[in-house]
């Protein structure tokens, strides 16, 4: 029986639309998971990406805080996404690099995921409250050294940089890593909140999270950890200036990942977003406004430049004895 002209027609035309279709992407909104409490630096950096990347990509972007275990949570829920562009993480130095180098019990690897591109570096910040008695890091290092273990730090959870950054700075101090009590919270928001309610007297954390305290007056910084003195805080001295240059291998950061094994068109249309994004003066504007260094980067630079923090933080496990 053959089909009269009109129907093969429609039969040819259905194919390649509903390929297309079926290809488009993407077709609702996208799902972006800070793997950390509201007020930290990976929800800070979603929500400001959220803010200026939908415009680019065409469609929303929804941010879901999913906290738990250093990050591990958010961070194992999107490694077991569907790989469709529909969920996304913002990957953070804790739990996409710090975790996967000195846990192997960790439920993933960090080279697992689609990396879509680096978003920003963020300086990291010794702060204490503005009204506490050490005016430079030198003498907030000779408290610790006459009184070890008197002193507490905040965090949020053993595997992050907020943990290790102090650990690895009392190293450099010739003093024992556990010479100030680590005191954890959910996110990098609570613990600038303790900063200043008094739950804790140091904070080591990405500039990003303390920047209002900062610029309030209700909090001082010691020291940051980029080669040159910042901008938004010209007078804070570098960990060069402080006396602690391996300091500066210690920096925040966020990236965008996927799950693993992400199609290219869906890759494609991120790396296109990322790049405007790049050029888009109101996100690199609300980017530099929240403390952070607008860094975007390709996929393959993003993966190169967390395999090196990967390194790092494996070395310095190894030295503070937390691999296992």
């Amino acid at each position: 029986m053959r089909l009269p002209r009109r129907a093969l027609l429609g039969a040819s035309l259905a194919v390649p639309l509903a390929a297309r279709a079926q290809g488009a992407y993407p077709d609702r909104p996208v799902v972006l998971v800070a793997p950390f409490a509201p007020g930290g630096a990976s929800d800070v950096a979603a929500r400001t990406l959220a803010a200026h990347a939908d415009r680019h990509l065409g469609q929303p972007i929804v941010v879901e805080n999913r906290t738990g275990a250093s990050g591990m949570v958010g961070t194992l829920h999107v490694r077991r996404a569907a790989p469709d562009g529909h969920t996304l993480l913002m990957a953070r130095i804790a739990s996409s690099a710090i975790v996967p180098a000195i846990d192997r019990a960790a439920p993933y690897a960090w080279d697992e995921f689609t990396f879509l591109g680096l978003v920003d570096i963020n300086p990291y910040v010794v702060v204490v409250r503005a009204d506490a008695p050490w005016r430079t890091l030198g003498e907030l290092i000779e408290e610790i050294r006459r009184r070890p273990g008197a002193l507490n730090h905040g965090s949020s959870g053993p595997s992050t940089i907020l943990n290790l950054g102090i650990r690895y700075l009392l190293l450099q101090a010739g003093l024992a890593p556990d010479a100030t009590v680590e005191i954890p919270f959910r996110g990098g928001g609570e613990v600038a909140t303790a900063l200043l309610g008094g739950q804790v007297q140091i904070v080591g954390q990405n500039l990003s999270e303390i920047a209002g305290a900062l610029q309030g007056g209700q909090a001082r910084a010691l020291v940051v950890t980029t080669p040159e003195r910042f901008a938004a805080i010209p007078d804070v001295p570098t960990a060069r200036e402080a006396g602690f240059p391996a300091l500066e291998a210690i920096v925040g950061w966020n990236a965008l990942a996927g799950p693993p094994g992400l199609p290219d068109p869906v890759v494609r249309r991120w790396e296109a977003v990322l790049a405007a994004l790049a050029r888009d003066e109101g996100w690199i504007a609300a980017t530099r406004r929240v403390g952070s260094v607008p860094q975007i980067r390709d996929g393959a630079a993003a993966k190169a430049f967390i395999g090196a923090q990967v390194a790092l933080y494996r070395e310095l496990g190894r030295r503070l004895g937390l691999s296992g």
